[in-house]
């Protein structure tokens, strides 16, 4: 009886599956120009991947966790990468698509509820912080494999476009998360190593850490620091500004079709 509830812990949620076959779809949609709306099929292609991505990060954390010891990660339903199992859906889910919405950047969310208590040993707790920043480097990885492998021109331009941009939100993902913010992955790889003071005078600003990057974002100064930073890793990738940019005109499809030499609008 317990090996048939654990393996129904671990089974991968009909949800998670349906965002990956909208991806899929929406992606062969925006690669064989079927869709009558390139933008509408960018848009489905991108925001699915997005939250794919944030299913997988929210999964690595639990996996990492469950490996180091708390133990309860499986009966919490976190290993079926279900994004409705997570202890803040409106956090980690519709709130980061809103903010690649608004303004195409892929600012972390909430995460997987850990019973700290249970894990033993320092390196394991700062393991378990990095393992989610760490999925969404490897899915820009995977995204920009097409760049600098040297193949990106085999590569139909709108879909070229749409993994650009795709990546660009897996980026910033990943350096916002690497901030050392309370409330944020960054601010748990070093925690354990501060001193129970510090982390006591540091933990009421936990759940404002994520309202302050968003608000410092807006700093113009600030703003043009980060995504220069974002652009030369997308450019050490493979991916130039122009296709990022063309990548988010085509997402914001309500605006209409971007004006692009070779593109049917």
């Amino acid at each position: 009886m317990t090996t048939a509830i654990s393996r129904r812990e671990r089974r991968i949620s009909p949800v998670f599956l349906g965002l990956v076959a909208i991806m899929a779809v929406s992606g062969w949609a925006v690669w064989t120009d079927y869709s009558s709306s390139p933008g509408f099929a960018v848009f489905l292609f991108v925001v699915s991947g997005w939250v794919v991505s944030l299913c997988l990060h929210e999964y690595a954390h639990a996996r990492t966790a469950l490996h180091g010891g708390d133990l309860s990660i499986e009966s919490k339903g976190y290993l079926t990468l279900n994004p409705l199992k997570y202890t803040h859906v409106a956090l980690s889910i519709v709130l980061p698509v809103i903010f690649v919405i608004m303004g195409g950047i892929g600012l972390p969310g909430g995460a997987v509820f850990i019973e700290r208590h249970r894990i033993r040993g320092r390196w394991r707790h700062s393991l378990i912080s990095a393992a989610g920043p760490l999925t969404n480097v490897l899915f820009a990885a995977a995204l920009t494999a097409p760049f600098w492998l040297g193949g990106a021109g085999q590569v139909p331009l709108v879909f070229r476009f749409a993994l650009a941009f795709l990546a660009l939100l897996q980026v910033t993902a990943a350096i916002l998360n690497f901030l050392p913010v309370p409330g944020l992955d960054g601010y748990g790889v070093i925690e354990p190593w501060l001193s129970h003071r510090v982390r006591r005078q540091v933990e009421p600003y936990a759940p404002f850490g994520l309202l302050a990057v968003f608000g410092i974002l807006w700093i113009p100064e600030v703003n043009q620091v980060f995504f220069d930073a974002v652009d030369a890793i997308m450019r050490g990738l493979g991916v130039t500004p122009f296709e990022t940019y063309f990548g988010q005109e085509f997402f914001r499809f309500w605006q209409g079709a971007p004006q692009f030499p070779g593109i049917s609008s």
